[in-house]
């Protein structure tokens, strides 16, 4: 048995059934290994220095961000408000989204440079951060923060784990941070979710906090949260889980998508979450990609098709709130920087079959980061660059790879 199948057998089962010898006898934790992997940092680097396509020209949209910039001012907040009631604090949270799209587009940007001021810069906005960050508030909308930002911070942290310059005891302050602002909300919200029905919460609320824990299970070598987090995605009761997520089968190979009737553009960020979650456990030695004959990607090829502008099967969708007759074209055909790790997955190292994965890939290729879509939140929903760190080999952009519509 392989070491990817026994992680997952041992995941499916759950925290409390585990004897303290199973736990003694767990792997290591691969550092770095959230989204990217030192040999994914390697290639990129080693693809940028000869000038090779498509990483080249992911890596001048990197550099041409103005996040990716040493004279960036870090805002830190001791409280992070995103969704205000108007009486207690006014909005924030834009602060923190910011911030850590200038933490990951600088440890990227000294993986591949060598530019250690890149690295300093990194270390300051982390530390900025952990120094003061104490509470995640506001309206609901404070889980999709400690999800979102959860996860995307703890993977600035996981690459700049390895540089020198940031002192063990700063990196002890920000795991810490991490296990006592984020993690206690994305364990609250998976547990409870708000004390609402179950269906009440839509898919990506659960897979924000969910690719929080997970990460964060990582970054803090703590094997109990990350086998939480994947336990989860596989048999979880609300919308996250994966028979949740993509919910409908259908003969032609597809799977819908629990959030297709809602819009286009929180399905979008539902397929980039939920990639992100395979991702990192994939990095981890367990397989959720391949999970239920493949089934992320007959919803990632449900969701792609629909949007570059072809018809797709409907089953009117319901839950506790609402009834959903028709799908939703609402932000259809969005872009977002979400699709080149779906792609290079199942069809660069898999080698499966997803012509519309691929046509959407190459659409949106080369991939941008936080910034480049728009100044709002959503643009800021996916840490991006893709192209640069997912890439396993140059690509040819398929000739149909323009929108039906």
């Amino acid at each position: 048995m392989g070491r990817r199948t026994f992680s997952l057998i041992l995941a499916t089962i759950g925290l409390a059934w585990f004897s303290a010898a199973a736990r003694a006898a767990d792997p290591a934790f691969v550092h770095p290994g959230l989204l990217v992997t030192q040999s994914d940092l390697d290639r990129a680097k080693q693809q940028v220095e000869k000038g090779a396509s498509p990483w080249t020209e992911d890596w001048k949209l990197l550099q041409s961000n103005s996040h990716d910039s040493l004279k960036w001012s870090p805002q830190p907040e001791s409280v992070v408000v995103r969704g205000s009631s108007g009486n207690r604090h006014d909005e924030n949270y834009r602060h923190l989204f910011n911030d850590i799209a200038a933490a990951y587009a600088d440890v990227l940007d000294w993986k591949i440079s060598g530019d250690t001021a890149k690295a300093d810069k990194a270390v300051q906005i982390l530390n900025a951060w952990s120094s003061v960050l104490s509470q995640i508030t506001g309206t609901n909308d404070k889980y999709l923060a400690s999800g979102i930002y959860g996860y995307e911070i703890a993977n600035a942290a996981e690459i700049l784990r390895t540089y020198p310059g940031w002192s063990p005891k700063d990196f002890k302050r920000f795991q810490d941070m991490m296990l006592r602002v984020f993690y206690p909300m994305n364990r609250d919200f998976l547990a409870g979710h708000n004390n609402a029905a179950i269906d009440h919460y839509w898919a990506n609320w659960d897979l924000a906090n969910d690719a929080s824990m997970i990460a964060i299970g990582v970054l803090t070598d703590r094997r109990d949260i990350y086998r939480q987090a994947v336990a989860y995605y596989l048999h979880g009761a609300g919308n996250g889980s994966i028979k949740h997520l993509v919910w409908k089968l259908y003969e032609d190979g597809t799977g819908q998508w629990q959030e297709s009737g809602r819009d286009q553009g929180h399905t979008l960020l539902g397929i980039g979450l939920a990639g992100s979650i395979c991702q990192m456990a994939w990095n981890q030695g367990d397989d959720l990609f391949g999970v239920d004959d493949n089934r992320l990607l007959k919803g990632a090829e449900y969701v792609a098709k629909y949007n570059l502008g072809h018809d797709v099967p409907y089953t009117p969708y319901t839950n506790s709130d609402v009834t959903q007759k028709i799908i939703s074209a609402d932000s259809r055909g969005g872009k977002r920087p979400t699709w080149e790790l779906i792609y290079n997955h199942y069809v660069v190292l898999k080698g499966l079959k997803a012509p519309y994965v691929t046509q959407y890939a190459a659409l949106v290729r080369p991939e941008g980061g936080g910034g480049d879509y728009g100044p709002n939140s959503g643009g800021f929903d996916a840490l991006g660059y893709g192209t640069l760190t997912f890439t396993l080999r140059p690509v040819a952009v398929p000739q149909d790879a323009v929108p039906a519509h």
